[in-house]
């Protein structure tokens, strides 16, 4: 048995309660590509809370607690500012408002670069703290070393290439990566190696199409595409991106809901019940017992 969180209807709260053991593993995902071919493509989607976790969890294979959410929660100008603290907490959050994915925990910007014991002790750190499966750090043959002192100490590493925000002061902007033969054969060699030092899958993101489908098609271990490839082994999206909760839609993401638009219509005419006063009514207020 393991433990997920409910929402309690009578008073709105989370409460856990016991479900059965039915999550995914790490190796289970890994198995999913066989002989180079993933036959169903993995599915993977941020999540920062526990009511979002639970609405999501069922349909994922694979929940990423991202630091996207230093722009997506906290309003922050990029990822950079994030702690290893503001990922510990979202992290375990999305592990009790989950039961059947696999949660994997972004590494933060300045906690796992310094070396590979220093990688160690934060990715602990977030394993334990959280209970989430894994963590993803970014970065490619640079950080193969610390991958492998990760995976030979039983820290299962998700790892990124191609388009890395933390990065993103050395490449100078969010644009599409692998353009030029220099940069293609870099992003080649980063994905080789990140499969090479024990990750049990790879986040390819802003990669050209053509780039991408061939990293997925070399790769022994799943490669899961955002804003790269149909042709690999997964997709991940930020899911406020995908259900319209922003403004602005990067061109990578195909929005599947307007719910900024129903939240503002729902809070508009909440509003005007409020002026007129027919909130609260009779059905929302307490008579007293005779």
């Amino acid at each position: 048995m393991s433990t997920t969180f409910t929402i309690d209807t009578s008073t709105s709260r989370a409460h856990p309660t016991p479900a059965p053991m039915k999550r995914l593993t790490v190796p289970a995902i890994q198995r999913r590509k066989v002989d180079g071919t993933t036959a169903e493509p993995l599915v993977m989607l941020t999540a920062y809370t526990v009511r979002m976790a639970q609405l999501l969890d069922p349909h994922c294979d694979l929940l990423l607690v991202g630091d996207s959410l230093g722009q997506v929660v906290y309003g922050l100008p990029s990822t950079l500012p994030v702690t290893l603290d503001m990922m510990i907490a979202h992290g375990a959050a999305v592990v009790r408002g989950s039961y059947h994915a696999v949660v994997a925990v972004d590494m933060p910007f300045g906690s796992y670069e310094a070396s590979p014991e220093h990688a160690f002790a934060s990715a602990a750190r977030v394993l334990a703290e959280t209970g989430c499966a894994a963590i993803k750090m970014e970065g490619g043959a640079a950080m193969a070393p610390t991958i492998r002192f990760l995976t030979e100490r039983g820290i299962p590493v998700m790892a990124h290439v191609g388009l890395t925000p933390q990065a993103i002061n050395a490449l100078g902007g969010y644009g599409a990566r692998g353009r030029g033969d220099a940069e293609e054969a870099k992003i080649l060699a980063d994905a080789e190696a990140v499969a090479a030092a024990g990750a049990f899958s790879t986040v390819v993101e802003g990669v050209v199409e053509p780039l991408a489908r061939r990293i997925a098609e070399s790769s022994a271990i799943p490669v899961i595409g955002i804003g790269a490839s149909a042709a690999c082994d997964g997709q991940v999206l930020v899911a406020e991106d995908m259900l319209g909760l922003f403004e602005r839609t990067p061109r990578f993401v195909k929005r599947f809901d307007d719910m900024a638009g129903r939240i503002s219509d729902a809070a508009a005419r909440y509003a005007a019940e409020v002026r007129a006063r027919t909130f609260p009514g009779d059905e929302q207020v307490y008579a007293v017992k005779g």
